[in-house]
């Protein structure tokens, strides 16, 4: 594809998102991000996971060049990076609280890469809720347990401004969305107790966090109770995933919505009336023209939104191959990091210029 037609078909879409973007002037969005995945390999959507499934994203683990990737985007102005890991990898297979003293520390080389760009790093256990099939707090894991794992993780980077704790990633299907607010908060207060007083805490709802049906799944109203130990909600923010595929998956290359209608403009409402703020952790799509369509127009969208919604971070890099659906990985030529079609013409801060790095 020509490289003139492509800055014209970006031109256009901008100029598409103008017309979208009506409610207010736009202010720069407060974090742009990259998924640096592979810990998480291995991860099924039951939460069943195999610690030996992994594929740290670490050079001298894996030959994968994480932090080269993490530079490399800090360059692009990117500034927060999602770090998923499988509960069952830092616990070695076992269904405790108790951290795998091995296995921690070659997580933690990723989290002090990452810590080491001067970025933000989220730390997000990638288990849907579950544990081997068995939902926390309903029926698999206790609260307590659920507990005892935040507390240890959190005890050992409650010093770390800059960690962010992600409580889970996408529960789905949930029986109970009270009893889920429940579990989110034994982690919440956990984490809060074992020092991580001030650190940004990201509370995700049911529906693998949808954010078109954060409000209407009843997410919205059960998170929304959720407190830290002195009763208050501060950097307790709601975790969203938005995927602009035909079916909201994100398994499909093409996109075909921008999301703003059905997703970002009703939870926008509903998170400014209540005084909340959201974190778009997981979006993207294939590297083809229509996702460089409609996400230029959701990120554009978002940061009209700035007030209620953080940022986004893109899914994924680390340790996918090039050829992923959805890949997000950069080659490297031998001397430079070479960025792929959507992040180059849509979701790279230097880009979009809608991030406060850039902006």
């Amino acid at each position: 594809m020509a490289i003139k037609f492509l800055y014209s078909f970006v031109a256009a879409a901008v100029s598409t998102t103008a017309v979208l973007v009506n409610a207010k002037a736009s202010a720069p969005l407060r974090f742009a991000g990259v998924n640096i995945a592979g810990f998480d390999f291995g991860c099924g959507t039951d939460g069943t996971c195999v610690a030996s499934g992994a594929v740290p994203p670490i050079h001298k683990l894996s030959g994968i060049d994480g932090l080269g990737q993490m530079q490399h985007f800090v360059n692009d102005g990117y500034n927060v990076f999602r770090l998923p890991v499988g509960w069952q990898y830092l616990t070695n297979d076992k269904m405790t609280g108790v951290l795998d003293k091995t296995q921690f520390a070659k997580y933690n080389t990723l989290v002090s890469d990452c810590l080491s760009t001067g970025a933000y790093c989220e730390i997000d256990i990638h288990n849907y809720a579950r544990y081997n099939g068995q939902i926390i707090g309903q029926g698999g894991p206790s609260n307590k347990i659920f507990a005892e794992l935040w507390s240890n993780i959190a005890s050992h980077w409650k010093n770390e401004t800059k960690v962010i704790f992600g409580v889970m990633n996408e529960p789905h299907d949930i029986p109970n969305i009270t009893a889920w607010a429940a579990s989110v908060q034994s982690a919440v207060t956990a984490i809060r107790e074992a020092g991580a007083k001030t650190q940004m805490i990201l509370l995700p709802g049911t529906d693998y966090a949808s954010a078109k049906t954060f409000v209407s799944s009843g997410s919205a109203n059960a998170l929304a109770k959720v407190k830290n130990p002195d009763g208050t909600f501060t950097n307790l923010i709601m975790d969203v995933h938005r995927y602009l595929d035909y079916d909201g998956s994100g398994t499909n290359a093409e996109c075909v919505t921008n999301g703003i209608e059905d997703s970002w403009t009703p939870l926008a409402t509903w998170l400014r009336a209540n005084g909340r703020k959201a974190f778009n952790t997981e979006t993207g799509g294939g590297n083809v023209e229509s996702c460089v369509k409609y996400l230029s127009q959701q990120i554009s969208y978002q940061a009209s939104q700035s007030d209620v919604i953080l940022g986004y971070i893109g899914w994924a890099a680390g340790a996918f191959a090039t050829n992923y659906v959805l890949s997000q990985v950069p080659s490297y030529s031998g001397t430079s990091w070479n960025d792929t079609l959507l992040v180059s013409m849509a979701m790279s801060p230097k880009i979009n210029k809608h991030i406060a790095t850039v902006a």
